[in-house]
């Protein structure tokens, strides 16, 4: 068999024409609003406030050191819940790489900085997805800075969705290592 180079202008034509013809697994969905969220964790709540969230150079070191990896306060967006005058805790949003996409997500935290809740926005992988499942959700419930919060420790893994599971599990404890850092009072 003899070598035959191919002209360049048909790899070139194969190139253009080539994006029409490559099939890629998009999956995107959308579950909740951020405002959907804070009424699903905190039901009895009658109004969420914006919380202007400003850390020090001091607390970005303390929570990079805690959390174990670099803070990302800019990400952050933050509500305190509100029953009438009384506050009843805080949502957080953010946003963490699954595998390659983002997955957006919300974590309730009560005054004393313990989680409670956390929800899916928005979830783009097309693998992982079992991350919305309440039962694992449900493993962050009362958790804080205090506990672990790591992926084989004391909050479990899905097969299949190792990334996701860890990825959200660290962003998951970052928020709560900076609750307790700028959002709990004593």
């Amino acid at each position: 068999m003899r070598y035959q180079p191919v002209p360049i202008v048909l790899v070139c034509a194969a190139a253009i024409g080539a994006p029409g013809v490559v099939v890629t697994n998009a999956f995107a969905a959308d579950y909740m609003t951020a405002a959907e969220a804070q009424k699903s964790i905190f039901p009895d709540a009658t109004s969420f406030e914006p919380v202007a969230l400003a850390l020090s150079v001091d607390q970005l070191k303390q929570l990079a050191d805690r959390a174990g990896g670099p803070a990302k306060p800019g990400a952050w967006r933050v509500w305190q819940a509100k029953q009438g005058d009384k506050a009843v805790g805080y949502v957080v949003t953010d946003a963490v790489i699954g595998k390659f996409e983002l997955i957006n997500y919300a974590v309730g935290l009560n005054p004393a900085g313990e989680i409670s809740g956390v929800e899916i926005l928005t979830y783009r992988e097309s693998h992982g997805y079992e991350v919305r499942n309440k039962p694992w959700r449900a493993q962050f419930l009362g958790k804080s800075a205090k506990s672990a919060l790591r992926v084989g420790d004391d909050i479990n893994n899905i097969s299949g969705a190792t990334l996701s599971c860890t990825h959200l599990t660290d962003g998951i404890r970052r928020i709560a290592v900076m609750a307790q850092l700028a959002l709990v009072k004593g």
